[in-house]
């Protein structure tokens, strides 16, 4: 049995549902299932012209207000869309760091002017952005961030480097963590800069990950420069916009991967079947833990989907990756001796296997997010 999908006021999601066949039928459905973690490679300017297209009929930044390019969409609204999108097979998108991250940060923290700026561009799928958090010296620990700005003639200019940089290659925006403040250490003295990607002084190198593609980038500030204006919230109370930022990621979409996880999922489970694993108890044992843990995650998300995430959604974040990689480590084990070799590419489970070692890495690691729960969360000492 599968729990029944959350009502959407107004009948958004079978608008939703139909709107999507219809348009994956015609114009774009070459654009059918491109793109996802490690798979970022396929299709891009395909998946751009999607983006647009999405723009277009208004199904982009939903719960934006409507004068942004937004529909005002509720949460549940928003959880029914990104529902039916992951269950249309529609692309991995090319503009949801715009609009997941930075977007809900300028409507929160933005003056009018930068989120006149901004937003529509995001809502459109004109500008993509990336995100310039994690350093060489600074990745879980991202208080320790050593990239430098300082205001000079009206314009910041920035020295220093940021990696793992996801899209960072086809970006035309980043927001950047950096220091401006000389003497400050860890959470104070940081700002949160608004800085354009095509200019001298940014360089971008991809780094090779373990499926052979290159989503992931080292971007190099050196004397990059960027408007006075464009700081998001006060000089020096940078943190607070990036622990914003953050809590936006864990939003109304994780909703939408969960069905994609269902996906894959079920082509693990068809393996086994097909490779006679499920006839083993131990294995068939780690399937069915497998759907029960992505039934409790469900719940789990409906249940801390609101405006106001807080330190709990760390839960999520801890819950999924590390399921993940335990479905990487299953699709693995289902495949017998034939899934060692990987003659003519990569299949799909061992894509799977190779990427989801990360997803306890990226976006906050399983250590951190722990930290987090007992500190914030549960009031435990450091």
């Amino acid at each position: 049995m599968s729990l029944p999908d959350p009502p959407a006021p107004g009948g958004l999601r079978e608008q939703a549902r139909a709107w999507l066949e219809e348009a994956l039928s015609g114009e774009f459905a070459h654009v059918r299932g491109l793109g996802g973690p490690g798979r970022e490679h396929e299709g891009h300017e395909e998946r751009l012209a999607w983006e647009r297209h999405l723009g277009r009929a208004g199904w982009t930044c939903l719960g934006w207000p409507r004068r942004y390019g937004g529909r005002a969409a509720s949460l549940e609204e928003q959880v029914a869309f990104h529902e039916e999108y992951a269950r249309a097979r529609a692309p991995a998108r090319v503009g949801h760091i715009g609009e997941g991250l930075v977007g809900p940060t300028i409507l929160e923290f933005g003056t009018d002017e930068q989120k006149e700026r901004f937003l529509p561009p995001i809502q459109r799928g004109d500008e993509l952005w990336c995100q310039g958090y994690s350093e060489p010296e600074a990745g879980s620990d991202l208080a320790n961030v050593r990239t430098r700005a300082r205001l000079e003639n009206g314009t910041w200019v920035i020295t220093g480097q940021k990696v793992w940089t996801s899209l960072a290659h086809v970006a035309h925006w980043c927001f950047v963590l950096c220091r401006t403040e000389e003497s400050s250490q860890r959470h104070r003295g940081l700002s949160y800069l608004l800085v354009p990607m095509d200019q001298p002084g940014v360089v971008v190198r991809p780094i090779v990950q373990l499926t052979g593609t290159s989503e992931f980038n080292e971007v190099f500030f050196d004397g990059a420069r960027t408007a006075a204006g464009n700081v998001l919230g006060a000089p020096g109370d940078g943190w607070r916009v990036a622990m914003a930022t953050l809590g936006h990621e864990r939003g109304a979409s994780t909703l939408g991967q969960q069905i994609g996880f269902r996906r894959e999922l079920a082509e693990v489970i068809a393996t086994a079947r097909r490779t006679g694993a499920a006839d083993d108890p131990v294995l068939r044992d780690r399937l069915v833990r497998a759907w029960l843990e992505l039934e409790i995650m469900r719940l789990n998300a409906l249940r801390m989907v609101r405006p106001d995430p807080g330190p709990e959604v760390s839960i999520a974040k801890l819950y999924w990756s590390e399921w993940h990689r335990r479905l990487g480590e299953l699709a693995q084990a289902v495949q017998g001796k034939s899934g060692l070799a990987a003659d003519g590419g990569l299949n799909d489970l061992q894509r799977l296997y190779l990427f989801s070692r990360a997803d306890t890495i990226y976006a906050g690691s399983s250590e951190i997010q722990r930290n987090i729960i007992a500190e914030r969360t549960l009031g435990l000492p450091r």
